[in-house]
């Protein structure tokens, strides 16, 4: 590897670890409170040195929610690839999310954002809406392959019992709410059509 090639390299790997920190950051803190100085402050780095990876709070808040798209690609999104579509991917997608949940400082950086962010116009709004939006539209997918009568409503409900269960345990730090959402989930997917691939029967 040639010296510039290796200098490419550590860069890459020191904006990766930046933004890891970042992402946890946002997660317990919001994206408002991230700022150049107060990670490097928390990375033990020069303002210049982050600087030259991120030119401004915005750009650092951008690359920010792209790290934790990429995150949640990794731990909710590809796992359930390998669940067939329909009722089994369903499944696998809302059980991944409860799981990846603990891969987060302060839960789920989407549910945290996404409250911070609601009435703040903008490009970083724009970021955080697109990632969900395309989650719900995949899960609105799925559902219509299983058969669903009215799949955005039940992708909808779906939705609304992750993102429920994240922020009671962030409030109440019972973990006894992710039992309730998959009992949620499995009364959801109870209501599957009984020909639906991949459904479950009712116990």
């Amino acid at each position: 590897m040639s010296a510039t090639a290796e200098q490419a390299s550590k860069g890459e790997q020191t904006r990766a670890a930046i933004l890891d920190r970042a992402v946890d950051l946002a997660s317990v803190e919001g994206l408002e409170g991230l700022t150049i100085g107060r990670l490097a402050a928390e990375l033990r780095m020069s303002k210049s040195g982050l600087f030259a990876h991120f030119g401004s709070k915005q750009e650092l808040q951008l690359a920010t929610v792209g790290a934790a798209a990429e995150r949640f690609r990794s731990a909710v999104i590809e796992p359930s690839l390998s669940a067939p579509d329909g009722a089994p991917r369903l499944r696998a997608m809302g059980e991944r999310y409860l799981d990846h949940l603990d891969l987060y400082a302060g839960g789920c950086f989407w549910g945290a954002t996404s409250a911070e962010y609601d009435d703040r116009p903008g490009p970083v709004r724009d970021a955080i809406a697109a990632m969900l939006d395309a989650w719900i539209a995949e899960l609105v997918r799925q559902a219509k392959i299983a058969g669903v009568e009215q799949p955005e409503r039940f992708a909808f409900e779906l939705y609304a019992v992750v993102m429920g269960a994240n922020s009671r345990f962030r409030l109440s730090g019972d973990r006894r709410v992710f039992e309730y959402a998959r009992s949620a989930l499995a009364r959801l997917e109870a209501e599957l059509p009984a020909a639906a691939p991949g459904r479950l029967p009712l116990a």
